[in-house]
């Protein structure tokens, strides 16, 4: 795909997404809370957009489950808290005004702190199969599992993704994710619940093989 016609997919998606209703999460690209700072929707949809420009010759996507409350809900990317936005400068801005901008989120602290160690920081997209952010009812600092409609739609997105990018290898991070992108994903442990050496261990095989 030429660089321009990938350009233009990966705007349409953001547009999609930023307009996005998938089942009853909240789609950061698009609502505001009581603790985003003014104009939150753009800033998170214009750190993905940067973050995705700064790995385009990536030739891995990594698909996690769904936005946690302490990172994609604040960041705009996966496994990315703001504290990762912090230590990567700018253009990156934090959108919470609770912590100062200072969320962290212990999957996404494991997740780049291993690609770090492999020197694939920017060789790998992280996204997820839910890109918004699912809650408990009445409880917006919270995470609960996508429900079955919730992963159906918001898998959609992620295909888009993997289409436009078309990775030499796919990485299913966890069992949602697996479920959904099947056999040409290849599986690795999820970072939570004590699944951090793992997951390492899987992605150091993955990264690393032929």
């Amino acid at each position: 795909m030429a660089d321009r016609n990938k350009v233009a997919a990966i705007d349409a998606l953001l547009g999609d997404l930023s307009r996005a209703t998938i089942g009853s999460t909240f789609n950061q690209f698009r609502e505001s809370g009581p603790d985003d700072v003014h104009g939150a929707p753009d800033i998170r949809l214009a750190n993905l957009r940067y973050y995705l420009e700064e790995r385009a010759e990536a030739d891995v996507v990594a698909v996690g489950e769904a936005a946690g409350y302490q990172g994609m809900r604040w960041s705009g990317i996966a496994f990315t808290s703001e504290r990762d936005l912090a230590r990567w400068g700018l253009p990156y801005l934090p959108t919470s005004t609770a912590r100062k901008g200072r969320w962290s989120e212990p999957s996404g602290t494991i997740v780049h702190g291993v690609l770090t160690k492999l020197g694939a920081e920017r060789r790998v997209i992280l996204w997820n199969t839910v890109p918004t952010h699912p809650h408990l009812p009445d409880r917006p600092l919270s995470n609960r599992r996508p429900t079955r409609g919730e992963i159906a739609e918001g898998v959609d997105y992620a295909r888009r993704l993997i289409a436009t990018v078309q990775p030499r290898r796919l990485i299913a991070v966890g069992r949602v994710a697996a479920g959904v992108l099947g056999p040409e994903a290849i599986y690795v442990r999820h970072p939570a619940q004590s699944g951090a050496t793992q997951f390492a261990a899987g992605m150091a095989a993955t990264l690393g093989a032929g």
